[in-house]
């Protein structure tokens, strides 16, 4: 069976308002990411997001009720709407994510 690809939540960035016009420049800004549970998977949310912001905190990890999967949420500190979105993209291409919010 092949996996298939995750998109990104941009739900927020499709509104009437987008989400560059409901944020001010820099602020910090939380990434719920929705994944697989397995061991590393926290240590890659931050890596990856490491490599585009300065991350503030540290990883909030919750297990799924079944334990199937968890959820990693994690502050940056955003300088633009860029590095924001290309994070949307980056975090959707870890392996085993299905959501990016």
């Amino acid at each position: 069976m092949t996996e298939q690809k995750v998109m990104p939540n941009m739900m927020a960035l499709n509104s009437d308002k987008k989400l560059k016009d409901l944020l001010e420049f820099p602020c910090n800004f939380t990434f719920k990411v929705v994944g697989m549970k397995r061991d590393d998977l926290a240590q890659d949310v931050v890596k990856m997001m490491s490599e585009y912001a300065k991350v503030i905190d540290e990883p909030k990890v919750q297990p799924s009720a079944k334990g199937t999967y968890e959820s990693v949420s994690l502050t940056m500190r955003a300088e633009n709407i860029e590095q924001v979105e290309t994070l949307y993209k980056k975090l959707a291409e870890i392996d085993g994510v299905k959501m990016v919010l």
